[in-house]
């Protein structure tokens, strides 16, 4: 069922292109006026970065000849050199604060909108690939191409800008040594061309293996207690160290390419600079001499500004590494704003109303995987506020049939009907906030023991939520703690007992007070003398409620109004506890076969 694990390259749904790419500049065109304002303030930077040659050739070649005579127009000249140069540093100040904020704004903006469809996606997203895959999207990925897209992107523009104004500015000099600094660019972008696909294989290679060292690291994180338990540490240590070392293989092949870049470059720029003093003495020598005297400060200014046109160009150079990397990271951010939403509200859904509780499954058929049935034609009918006992071998299908209900998959075929209403018909806030769904997986929040309970409602009173603490008596274990209900709980709530974890979260279940009350395994970490005092809560509470209560252990079940047995993906038999034992089918042998195995532990 899984798409891949840890250890396998993830293939992309939809390769980039460049609809995709334009597709990103949604998130530019939203702070247009803050990348316009960016613009403005380095193209006036760059002009007057670009005068300062002038002013320079000028003082060397009109005003030092004439000597003293000029003395106080040299040092105006001197005087606005220098602040020019100070006001081109403030300049970019400026603009680097600006593209820093609005980096980090539009770095929410994507990873706001990743993380929102992600709270979409149904369980099966989640089921078929590892967690820390999809962190490293809406973090590492994220974070890169959001810096792309306001720096790299408006520096790429802004470095054309400046190449025009620079070659304008060369040829208003001298036309004929624009035409010697522009004799290298031919080199450098047959060299980019040649290594464009290299770049994109290596980048692409080094992502995938970014994510997968990403997905492997979350794993042994949370499985940490079970490798020192088997004693997995030098293992694992090994398999980590050969995720890296395939990451750290593409990440140096994509650098030795990118970094080729640089010297070609600077081998050029120093190849031009040497040909232009050659060139003013021995070719363009009539550009360069003005009633007999050599023009040292026009050739300066040639040489300055031949520096600053591969500077804009090493710099588009550099983007261009940027954008190969954002453009392997665009892919997997689309691909996961594209994923379809198997569970959503479908068109013309209406609100749920209030609810009885009365619950129908017609002819129901489910699969995961296409031909391969979990659930085969069902069909029941549950009045409201009876109470149901799922129960019969692993695998079964007894919480995929309450995950049906609470509509975390939808059907395959057939209809599952609330008070007559079908679930594919309703929007799934309407029915969620009527439902109350107490997995295996006890999960519990950082915060303290009061914010867990109350977090399925928010508005819920402390005397509220201490009620339902009391009704599955976690009250007296909680009060026990240092701080009480005001207690932090740690991640996953490291430091309360299993048993201790399904209390408050059985508390935060009730406190929603649900028309529909699901407990999948609520009790299974529950010890024996805590499981008595958990059912007489439980039995006050189902009262007035309809409840699906999936368990191994057939002790709790025992009062329930039915008990299904499912096996195979059908209901295998049916009826109260009494029935089913005087069967002698089925249930009476798991509950027999529990019976001898407390004995024979007693």
């Amino acid at each position: 069922m899984a798409r891949n694990k840890f250890n396998v390259d993830e293939e992309l749904d939809a390769p980039f292109n460049w609809p995709q790419f334009k597709r990103s500049l949604v998130y530019v065109k939203k702070y247009k006026k803050q990348i316009i304002l960016m613009f403005a303030l380095a193209i006036f930077s760059s002009i007057l970065a670009l005068l300062t040659p002038r002013i320079q050739a000028y003082i060397i070649d009109k005003l030092i000849p004439q000597g003293n005579k000029v003395i106080g127009t040299i040092l105006v000249l001197g005087g606005g050199y220098l602040l020019i140069n100070i006001g081109t540093i403030f300049i970019n100040r400026a603009k680097s604060i600006i593209s820093v904020k609005t980096s980090q704004k539009m770095t929410t903006d994507m990873r706001t909108d990743v993380y929102t469809h992600l709270q979409k996606l149904g369980f099966d997203y989640y089921d078929s690939r590892p967690h820390g895959k999809i962190l490293t999207r809406v973090i590492n990925y994220v974070n890169n191409v959001s810096d792309f897209l306001t720096n790299g992107l408006v520096n790429a523009i802004l470095a054309m800008i400046n190449l025009i104004i620079i070659f304008i500015f060369m040829l208003t000099l001298s036309p004929k040594m624009t035409l010697v600094v522009l004799a290298g660019l031919p080199i450098f972008i047959v060299y980019v061309a040649l290594t464009k696909p290299m770049q994109r294989r290596y980048r692409q290679k080094a992502a995938n293996k970014q994510s997968n060292v990403t997905a492997y690291l979350s794993e042994n994180i949370n499985g940490a207690k079970v490798t020192q338990a088997f004693a997995r540490e030098d293992m694992n240590s090994n398999i980590f160290a050969g995720l890296l070392k395939e990451n750290r293989f593409y990440k140096l092949r994509a650098a030795y390419v990118a970094h080729g870049m640089y010297p070609i470059a600077a081998m050029l720029m120093r190849l031009v600079k040497c040909t232009i003093y050659i060139a003013a003495v021995y070719w363009f020598r009539d550009d360069f001499i003005l009633e007999g005297v050599v023009q040292i400060g026009a050739i300066s200014a040639m040489v300055s500004y031949s520096n600053q046109f591969w500077a804009p160009i090493m710099t588009i150079g550099n983007i261009y590494n940027q954008l190969m990397d954002a453009m392997s990271y665009l892919e997997r951010i689309f691909q996961v704003l594209d994923e379809p939403v198997s569970v959503e509200d479908n068109e013309g859904a209406k609100e749920l109303p209030p609810i009885s509780g009365k619950v129908d499954f017609n002819n129901v058929l489910f699969e995961y995987e296409k031909g391969i049935p979990v659930i085969k034609r069902v069909n029941f009918h549950v009045k409201a506020g009876e109470s149901i006992a799922l129960v019969g071998p692993t695998g079964a299908g007894k919480s995929t049939i309450v995950n049906l209900l609470s509509r975390f998959y939808n059907v395959t075929d057939g209809e599952v009907a609330i008070d007559g209403h079908d679930l594919q018909k309703v929007t799934l806030n309407s029915l969620r906030r009527q439902m109350g769904v107490m997995q295996q997986d006890t999960f519990i929040f950082s915060g303290t023991i009061m914010d867990n309970i109350r977090y399925g409602r928010l508005d819920a009173t402390d005397e509220e939520c201490i009620a339902a603490a009391k009704a599955v008596h976690a009250d007296d274990f909680i009060r026990d703690m240092e701080d009480g209900y005001q207690t932090e709980t740690k991640e996953r709530g490291e430091g309360l007992s299993a048993g201790q974890k399904q209390l408050i979260s059985f508390a935060r279940t009730l406190l929603s007070d649900p028309r529909i009350l699901i407990l999948d395994e609520a009790t299974s970490c529950v010890d024996t003398n805590t499981e008595r005092l958990v059912q007489d809560g439980i039995s006050a509470l189902l009262k007035g409620r309809t409840s699906f209560i999936v368990a191994h252990r057939l002790s709790t079940i025992r009062n329930c109004d039915r008990i299904f047995y499912i096996n195979g993906g059908v209901i295998a038999e049916e009826g109260n506890h009494d029935a089913l034992m005087a069967k002698k089918g089925l249930y009476y042998e798991l509950y027999t076969s529990q019976i001898k195995e407390l004995l024979a532990q007693s």
